[in-house]
C-alpha cells in the first residue's frame, strides 16, 4: 500500500476502527483460494523470509516492525502467498498495542483484494485479543481504510508514536 518513498512520520496522521462489526471476507476469500492465493499467519521458520520480502519491497522501518511481530507466537502478522511467493502482508502489535500495521501488497497484485483480507484478518484477531477499537499507526490511504472498514481520522494524531523516529541520514 505505500511505496519505498522516504518516511515523513509528520504527514501521517492514525486512523479509529471500530472492531465490533467489521465486513465479512470469506467469498473474497474462497475467490482467490481459486487463484491458490492462501492467508495465514507464518511461522518463526520462515521470519527471514518474510522480513527480507518486506524490505525489498518496502524498506527498513516495516521490516523492523515485521521483525518484531514475530517475537510473538503465534506471529502477530498475516502474509498472503501464492506457491513459494509472498504476495502481501499486515502486522499488528508489532510498534505498539492495539496498533495495525504496516501493511502492504505487491504492486502487481493490487486490486485483487488481497490488502482487505490481510487487514480484516489482522483486526479480526486483534478483536479476538480483547480490544474493541483498533489504532491504525502513519496511515497513506485513508479512503482504503475509511472505505473498507469505516476507519476515522484521529485528530491531533500527526504528533505520533513516530515523531522522534530516528532516520538514516541521506
Amino acid at each position: 500500500m505505500k511505496s519505498k518513498e522516504p518516511f515523513n512520520p509528520h504527514k501521517m496522521k492514525d486512523m479509529l476502527v471500530r472492531l465490533l462489526d467489521l465486513p465479512d471476507i470469506s467469498e473474497k476469500e474462497q475467490q482467490l483460494a481459486k487463484e491458490n492465493i492462501v492467508f495465514r499467519r507464518p511461522i518463526p521458520p520462515e521470519k527471514s523470509f518474510v522480513c527480507d520480502w518486506v524490505i525489498e519491497h518496502f524498506g527498513q522501518y516495516w521490516k523492523n516492525e515485521t521483525e518484531a511481530a514475530f517475537s510473538h507466537l503465534p506471529v502477530n502478522c498475516y502474509i498472503a502467498q501464492r506457491d513459494n511467493e509472498i504476495l502481501g502482508f499486515a502486522c499488528f502489535e508489532s510498534t505498539a498495542k492495539n496498533f495495525f500495521g504496516p501493511t502492504g501488497t505487491l504492486e502487481g497484485m493490487r486490486g485483487k483484494g488481497i490488502g482487505k483480507i490481510l487487514l480484516i484478518k489482522s483486526l479480526q484477531t486483534m478483536k479476538e485479543m480483547g480490544y474493541a477499537y483498533a489504532i491504525i499507526g502513519g496511515i497513506g490511504p485513508a479512503d482504503f481504510y475509511k472505505n473498507t472498514v469505516n476507519a476515522s481520522i484521529i485528530e491531533g494524531s500527526e504528533i505520533s508514536i513516530y515523531q522522534n523516529l530516528i532516520r538514516k541520514k541521506p
